[in-house]
């Protein structure tokens, strides 16, 4: 599958709001095209993508008082695994819903979607935690990270499939008429082929694609940070999402990679507004001018190495580079209104 980006914005999951109204708000009226719902992680700890993608999952843990989650291999994870196994392969989905408690912005931006007040939405954007990134950061009792246990391994890519599939469901149900866009926000990527991660290409892209090819609709894969973006091109994914204020140059040294990934009708989601860690006031000092110079530079390096300037416009989405949940309000509402100032200047210069 394929889809027309045409520099079209959306966004990466968090905002620091706690008035779920607000934060959807700021959603519907900056990202016209392509909405996604807002994580808040500032409710609470169950709001924590980390926590809001496991409910479920084998052996998982969440104690609330100290804001921890982790694996317990003293349970029967295999009968859990089983049980998994038979939602999975039976396509019961809402076996593994995301709740309300755990996704308030969800919730409420499929209600504001019943309404019909937005009939020029062109896609729904969801959101899901990598696999690496829960399995390398979530550990079991004895501080074994849950990837290096089979069990825990296969429950974390099959939770996370479900996780996925639920939200393109939620999303039929009250806009059947749009396709899906799910991403699978994965930061820790970028230590895959360092000490600190022992798995081999082929296995980080046979995991990325059991979620991606669960999906039906459109997928993505988010990494804020510098990654062996040649891996992700060989996955099956539709977007690769990444930080071009900082990183538009790695993404430049796969010339051959990225090119084969654009040629079969593969989105590059140009994270341009800076946003987030480490430095979030970061955005406060640029413009929407400023900004699409940095863009157009950034696309200039690929364009250098034999990529087509105009297969790039036309496979590219604006997003800031990573989530607002740790930025003030005011901030994040800047991240997003530059977001869709830029798209909106960039679609001008090039599509009207």
């Amino acid at each position: 599958m394929s889809f027309e980006a045409k520099c079209m914005a959306t966004a990466i999951g968090s905002v620091p709001h706690t008035d779920v109204d607000a934060a959807c708000r700021l959603v519907f009226d900056n990202l016209r095209d392509i909405p996604m719902w807002p994580q808040l992680p500032n409710l609470g700890f169950k709001e924590n993508i980390y926590v809001q993608c496991t409910e479920g999952m084998p052996g998982i843990v969440v104690d609330e008082a100290s804001n921890r989650i982790y694996f317990d291999t003293t349970r029967d994870i295999v009968g859990e695994l089983e049980v998994l196994y038979g939602h999975y392969i039976n396509n019961e989905i809402d076996r593994l819903a995301i709740s309300r408690e755990h996704a308030q912005g969800l919730y409420r931006f499929l209600e504001i979607l019943k309404e019909d007040r937005y009939p020029d939405i062109k896609m729904l954007k969801g959101h899901i935690v990598g696999p690496i990134t829960i399995g390398f950061t979530v550990s079991d009792q004895n501080k074994k990270p849950g990837f290096y246990d089979d069990v825990l391994r296969e429950g974390i890519v099959k939770t996370l499939a479900m996780k996925a599939k639920f939200q393109v469901e939620k999303f039929k149900e009250v806009r059947p008429d749009l396709p899906a866009l799910i991403f699978i926000d994965d930061p820790y990527i970028t230590s895959i082929g360092s000490a600190f991660v022992s798995l081999d290409r082929d296995e980080v892209i046979k995991y990325f694609n059991e979620i991606i090819d669960a999906v039906d609709g459109f997928t993505g894969i988010h990494c804020c940070a510098n990654t062996d973006w040649s891996l992700l091109a060989q996955t099956n994914v539709d977007v690769i999402s990444f930080d071009a204020y900082d990183y538009s140059e790695t993404v430049a040294l796969y010339p051959a990679e990225i090119k084969s990934f654009l040629d079969r009708g593969g989105v590059l989601a140009w994270g341009i507004v800076p946003s987030g860690l480490p430095t979030p006031e970061t955005v406060a000092g640029e413009t929407t001018e400023s900004l699409i110079i940095r863009l157009e530079e950034g696309m200039q390096l690929l364009v250098d190495k034999g990529i087509d300037k105009e297969v790039l416009i036309n496979q590219a989405l604006i997003t800031p580079s990573c989530g607002t949940g740790v930025m003030r309000p005011d901030l994040a509402e800047r991240t997003f209104t530059l977001a869709r100032e830029i798209s909106e200047a960039m679609r001008a210069k090039y599509f009207d």
